[in-house]
């Protein structure tokens, strides 16, 4: 088998793996407008899970990130992908938000034993370019996964309620094992791999950001980066889980109606994750300035939703879409592109984890926040404050650019 070959079968599993966890993820934000209509339960109730998931999910990528560094990659997705599929599967049998929420954030710590171990094996893998090439492929796999969640949950529902959902879910965990367990090779913990030819070196000769165990993340520009992650993730996570609600309230529209709205999100973030790399292609090393390129569109993208609010639902979903695309843009930048700087420390994965997990705070705390905003204050006040999170992040992510440089200069990387 060709190296080229090999790269592509490698890629395509991992994409395989990432867009199976979106669709065991992500399925009860999809579905959340339809559980609040068929129990009457209220939004702030219901938020428990989803919170309660993003926090463990969070905390978990620490963990992960740590066991993925000196642990079998291989073997920790695979008890990942059993345990998520469990939850799913006991998901319908819950008959109170409290139920939900407990099995929902056991989901959660579930799905972090996936991306950080991931992480390592296509950097220890695969060569610059092929981690590069399969970042963006592997991070657009998870809009598949939405693709598939907004498409068949409102059939699904329609035909069976919305606790089948979950049992479709399970089913693509369930085949996801299997197929992974065939085909996926294992990253030592001690021997490393050496990746498939294309450019690429020896891990522990590759150059890359100094640094050891957790005072790397002590550092201004290390501090800056979780900041503008955390930010990433509030709008990211916070709007792709309520904007079917907000469609339903704003416009007067059935629940599964604006599920099916949630369709377009993907279809942004593709685009999003295409043009975010090859922004990044043309500033070479440098994430954070297309992160922050990207922070500033999604600023512009919550202007317009909030001055065109209550006045086209189709003008609504495109630039709410266009928002979590751009958000999906800056993921790209921070949680996978940043990490591999930190290869030659032998820190890919616990860095990953650390960085992902900063993303689920965010999650976790507007998650949470919008439902209690969108409650108290109306959703076109609450659209205010999406303006001023992306405004923050860009800012945020400038200050770093130089910040960056000066980092990789001190590490010998470039002169």
């Amino acid at each position: 088998m060709s190296d080229r070959r090999q790269t592509k079968i490698l890629t395509l599993l991992f994409c395989a793996v990432y867009m199976v966890s979106y669709i065991t993820r992500i399925n009860y934000g999809a579905i959340v407008s339809e559980i609040e209509n068929s129990t009457n339960i209220s939004k702030s109730m219901l938020s428990m899970a989803p919170t309660g998931s993003f926090i463990t999910y969070g905390a978990g990528q620490i963990i992960s990130g740590i066991c993925g560094d000196r642990f079998s990659p291989k073997k920790l997705i695979t008890c990942g992908l059993a345990a998520t599929v469990l939850m799913n599967v006991l998901m319908p049998l819950c008959r109170n938000p409290y139920q939900m929420a407990a099995v929902w954030c056991v989901n959660g710590f579930a799905q972090a034993f996936l991306w950080p171990p991931m992480v390592r094996m296509m950097a220890v893998m695969l060569s610059e370019d092929g981690y590069k090439r399969a970042s963006v492929k592997v991070s657009q796999s998870s809009t598949v996964g939405m693709i598939i969640i907004y498409l068949v949950s409102p059939l699904i529902i329609s035909l069976a309620g919305w606790r089948s959902v979950f049992v479709f879910s399970a089913a693509c965990g369930a085949v996801m094992i299997v197929i992974w367990s065939m085909f996926a090779r294992d990253v030592d913990p001690v021997v490393k791999i050496p990746p498939i030819s294309g450019g690429g070196a020896e891990p522990d000769k590759d150059k890359g950001v100094k640094g050891s165990g957790f005072g790397v993340f002590f550092t201004p520009i290390m501090i800056s980066i979780m900041f503008s992650i955390i930010l990433m993730g509030m709008m990211r996570d916070g709007v792709t889980t309520w904007m079917p609600t907000y469609i339903a309230e704003t416009y007067d529209l059935s629940s599964i109606v604006s599920i099916l709205t949630g369709v377009v999100l993907p279809v942004f973030a593709v685009i999003c994750y295409q043009a975010a790399s090859a922004v990044y292609r043309k500033t070479p090393d440098n994430p954070l300035m297309c992160a922050a390129l990207f922070f500033a569109a999604g600023t512009v993208a919550a202007l317009i939703l909030f001055v065109t609010t209550g006045r086209s639902a189709a003008l609504s979903v495109i630039f709410a879409a266009l928002l979590t695309g751009c958000m999906h843009g800056v993921n790209l930048m921070l949680i996978a592109m940043v990490p591999p700087f930190f290869k030659s420390s032998g820190n890919v994965s616990t860095v990953s984890g650390v960085l992902n997990s900063c993303t689920y705070i965010g999650s976790a705390l507007f998650t949470y926040g919008i439902s209690i905003l969108s409650v108290h204050i109306g959703w076109r006040l609450t659209l205010v404050s999406w303006i001023a999170i992306c405004a923050a992040g860009s800012v945020l992510c400038l200050v770093c650019v130089k910040l960056w440089k000066k980092m990789r200069v001190k590490s010998g990387e470039i002169g």
